[in-house]
């Protein structure tokens, strides 16, 4: 019920969509996503780039990690990139942390360099500012990880800082950097020719 001259607080981006693009579908997780998930992310060439996903990493941590995300509870959205045929191939998602919200996104290996995640990163990007204008979105990467950086800088993202967070797969402090898509500074992509 809508009380009279109290403002509508929007605290989330709503239920989490599913968005077409030329090549890829993105949609809501399913529990039966773990086994593509788990190999992925087994791949240690993935999970380095990742800072909070351990390795090795078995289909009990897709589970884990599926459970809270398919529920539906959680404030932002977690997006299973797939090709046509529904086969998994990664996961890009909007999380609140801190009271901002954070981007983050991984590939299957085997997808790199097809200009996958970018297509992925700006369609969902472009569908959350839709739901939520004006927002701020936060992201970063690995130093050594330009291609990323690379994404993010297409779609209007601007480094704000360097320093250095704890990489589990890793095991160690690792370089990285800090960046921030401001109101405003979204770039739709260009076109695919």
């Amino acid at each position: 019920m809508l009380i009279e001259n109290q403002p509508l607080v929007v605290t989330g981006p709503g239920p989490c969509p599913t968005i077409t693009t030329a090549r890829l579908l993105l949609r809501p997780h399913r529990l039966s996503d773990a086994e593509s998930i788990a190999q992925s992310l087994a791949d240690h060439q993935v999970t380095r780039m990742l800072a909070r996903v351990p390795t090795p990493y078995d289909r009990q941590d897709a589970v884990e990690w599926l459970v809270p995300v398919t529920s539906g509870l959680l404030p932002g959205w977690a997006l299973a990139v797939t090709t046509g045929d529904d086969v998994h191939i990664g996961c890009l998602s909007f999380e609140r942390r801190g009271g901002e919200w954070h981007l983050g996104y991984w590939l299957n290996r085997f997808f790199w360099g097809r200009g996958y995640i970018s297509e992925a990163v700006h369609a969902a990007t472009a569908r959350f500012l839709m739901r939520m204008p004006g927002t701020e979105i936060h992201s970063g990467v690995f130093a050594d990880n330009p291609a990323s950086l690379k994404v993010q800088e297409k779609t209007g993202f601007r480094v704000t800082g360097c320093g250095e967070i704890f990489s589990i797969a890793r095991n160690a402090m690792v370089a990285h950097i800090e960046t921030r898509l401001a109101p405003g500074d979204f770039r739709p992509a260009a076109p695919r020719r």
